[in-house]
Order: C-alpha cells, then sequence, then structure tokens
C-alpha cells in the first residue's frame, strides 16, 4: 500500500517525503512542478507530473498504485498574491481539494493529512493560540485553507474519510546534510531573505515596524523546523491509522522569535555581518503570531527536535551556501 503525496517537490511536501521514505513508507508524489522542483524528487518515490484538478490524472494515478492515505502539501501560498488573485487561490486550492476528495471517495480511500496554516486565524484574539480559537482569515489564502478544512470535515463525515489539518506559522530550515531545502522563485520567507545578504543577492534586510509593543519593539513570530513539520505529518499519518477521529492540530514551537533576534542569529549561523534598515510597519502584520502545540504533544506524542533559532537558521545557511542559486531550474511565473 503507498500513500500518494500531493505537492511531494514543494519544500515541505520534499522533506515529509524524506521522512517517509526513510520509515519505510512506498510514496507517490503528484506534483504540476509549477513551485515544485525536479530537483526535490525523492528518488525512492513514484512520481507523477500532473495537476491534481485533472480527474484524468488522479484516476490515472489511483488506478495504477494501491493507495491506502492521502497527504496534501499542493497549494498556492502567498498571503499577499491570493489578495491580488483571490480567483487563482479559490481556483488551485478550494477545486483542488474537490477533485482530490471526490478521488478518494472514488476509490476507497479514507485518510488525509492535510498542510493548513495558522493564517486561518486571521488576527489572534489571544496569544498563543488554540485550535478551538476563532477562526477569521483576514486573507484569500487564509480563507481558501479554511474552506479545504470545512470541505474534509463534511466529507468525513457524509463518507467516513478520516482527516488531520495541521496548522502551523513558518516552516524554516532544511535538511540538516544540506541535500534539500527551501527554492521559492518568488521568496517571501524572513529567513531565506535575511541569508540573501551574506550569500551577496541583497545588500541589506529590511524590518518592518520597531515600535512594536514587544520585547525589542519587532514582530514576534513562531518558527518550526521543516524536518520537524515532517515528522508531524508522519505521526498525523500514524494517528489516522491507528483509528484516530478527525483532528486539528497547532504547530509549532509555542514561543516568538523576534525579527532582530532572527538576524543576530544569522548572524552567529553565518559568521557574516548582516546590514539591516528599519522601514516602515507593513499593513496587516500583527505584533505577535505564536501557536500552542499541546495537543500536537499530547495526542500526536510530537516533540520538536529543533528548537535552538541559530541552528535551525544554520541549517537553512547549509542549504543557501551548497546551492546558491537553489535547484538551479529558475522558471518564469505568470
Amino acid at each position: 500500500m503507498a500513500v500518494l503525496v500531493c505537492g511531494g517537490a514543494g519544500y515541505i511536501g520534499s522533506h515529509a517525503v524524506h521522512a517517509l521514505v526513510e520509515k519505510g513508507e512506498q510514496i507517490v508524489i503528484v506534483d504540476n512542478l509549477q513551485t515544485g522542483h525536479r530537483g526535490a524528487l525523492n528518488p525512492a518515490a513514484t512520481f507523477y507530473e500532473g495537476d491534481i484538478r485533472d480527474a484524468a490524472v488522479l484516476d490515472k494515478i489511483f488506478t495504477e498504485n494501491k493507495i491506502e492515505a492521502v497527504i496534501h502539501f499542493a497549494a498556492n501560498s502567498l498571503a499577499g498574491e491570493s489578495v491580488e488573485k483571490p480567483l487563482l487561490y479559490f481556483n488551485n486550492n478550494v477545486c483542488g481539494m474537490q477533485m482530490l476528495l471526490e478521488a478518494m471517495v472514488r476509490y476507497g480511500v479514507d485518510k488525509i493529512v492535510f498542510s493548513s496554516t495558522a493564517a486561518v486565524y486571521g488576527e489572534p484574539k489571544r496569544v498563543p493560540i488554540h485550535e478551538d480559537d476563532e477562526t477569521y482569515p483576514t486573507n484569500p489564502y487564509g480563507e481558501t485553507k479554511l474552506t479545504m478544512e470545512k470541505m474534509m470535515k463534511w466529507v468525513s463525515r457524509a463518507n467516513g474519510v478520516r482527516y488531520v489539518s495541521l496548522r502551523y506559522f513558518n516552516a524554516a530550515g532544511a535538511l540538516p546534510d544540506g541535500s534539500i531545502g527551501e527554492d521559492h522563485a518568488t521568496e517571501t520567507h524572513l529567513i531565506p531573505l535575511i541569508l540573501q545578504v551574506p550569500l551577496g543577492k541583497r545588500g541589506h534586510i529590511t524590518v518592518f515596524g520597531g515600535d512594536y509593543p514587544t520585547p525589542d519593539g519587532t514582530c514576534l513570530r513562531d518558527y518550526i523546523h521543516v524536518v520537524d513539520l515532517a515528522d508531524a505529518h508522519v505521526r498525523a499519518l500514524d494517528y489516522l491509522r491507528s483509528g484516530g477521529e478527525s483532528n486539528i492540530f497547532n504547530l509549532g514551537s509555542g514561543r516568538g522569535f523576534s525579527v532582530k533576534e532572527m538576524i543576530a542569529a544569522a548572524q552567529k549561523a553565518t559568521g557574516r555581518s548582516i546590514k539591516v534598515e528599519l522601514g516602515a510597519r507593513r499593513a496587516g502584520d500583527p505584533a505577535q503570531l505564536i501557536a500552542s502545540s499541546e495537543k500536537a504533544r499530547t495526542v500526536l506524542g510530537w516533540n520538536p527536535q529543533f528548537t535552538d533559532v541559530e541552528q535551525i537558521i544554520g541549517t537553512a545557511w547549509m542549504w543557501h551556501e551548497k546551492h546558491p542559486n537553489g535547484y538551479g531550474d529558475a522558471r518564469k511565473h505568470g
């Protein structure tokens, strides 16, 4: 029996595939390589280049392989872009989930682990955020992910498909051996942006806002190492296999790191100085976003191994130093 990983050539998906292969799982990947990379594909996995919005692609996969469960990463995931292109996000994310769930029901596959986001919460009413807190997304990206969760909930009730939804904020770092890592055509994540300075790709890093109600005035964010994130997806799969009920879990370190702390840690990890410029606050940037992951620790037995931010950045630096141009397959994005 195989596990189908949708988006298995992407940043988090490729790390999850690595963890599953290490565990001895038989893996099938489907990815349209819109943001994923051929170079991130695990050689032990069976790969289908295709789009999950295409029923024929899914039919081919489900008929040629005995799929036992699905782990779903495939989605557009830039919050800012989603505000400008909401229909693109609804089409890819929501329609993709609909086609996938229809195929699962068609072929009697009853387990799905969904890579969600803490963007479903919007501006948090309290910190740290708990799973039963109000969901009020502030951008179409968060809205689509919340819609996808609700689709799973109703399909679960009607068709018996059990699901685990994992909500998290900022994935960071890379496989410690530097073989796979983060490579986005448009980089929006803080750690790669900081590391572009010592890599010589940008002259400075801009800190947006230094007057937030936080200890050092800069935004606090919850970072989670991509290997720990992959481990949570593996544990969620095992939870469903052992008969676990449909469930939602937050994933996070449980503590926030400020932008200034991240830059200081990057300077330590790289041994290079990083020029900083202070910019104005960005609209819609909450002062702090931190998730409580007590439930995941208790129910899934999840225990993050990479909790030191310097260590997290160190693994990212190893990847970027080894691969200054990422996977070397730069492409145009429409």
